[in-house]
């Protein structure tokens, strides 16, 4: 079992950066692939991207490759999310998974609550 929570959101304007961080808890936690989605309102949640167990892989959604970038630190058990280049459809509620398995976009066992991101134009 691995519990998660997030913080670090905010609002920014255009252009701006944000980085969110995703503390763990659990014996399990440097055996997950993690992730990070995000849900706007009235849309469904959305991947964003995704890290192995060990950091050396990663994968993004289209719309933030490039822009956003995915960490991780087993040591702490912490994920990271530096986001920049913010657009205003960026602006969503950021969420971070945890499952296992590689790659994966869905499926994901363990969340955490969410952090408000909004990008103000």
């Amino acid at each position: 079992q691995v519990q998660l929570v997030e913080s670090g959101g905010g609002l920014v304007q255009a252009g701006g950066s944000l980085r969110l961080s995703c503390a763990a808890s659990g014996r399990t936690f440097s055996s997950c692939t993690m992730g990070w989605f995000r849900q706007a309102p009235g849309k469904e949640r959305e991947f964003v991207a995704a890290i192995d167990w060990s950091g050396t892989n990663t994968h993004y959604a289209d719309s933030v490759e490039g822009r956003f970038i995915i960490s991780r630190d087993n040591a702490k058990k912490m994920v990271y999310l530096q986001m920049n280049s913010l657009i205003s459809d960026d602006t969503a509620v950021y969420s971070c998974g945890g499952g296992y398995g590689w790659p994966k976009r869905q499926g994901y066992d363990y969340w955490g609550q969410g952090t408000q991101v909004t990008v103000s134009s």
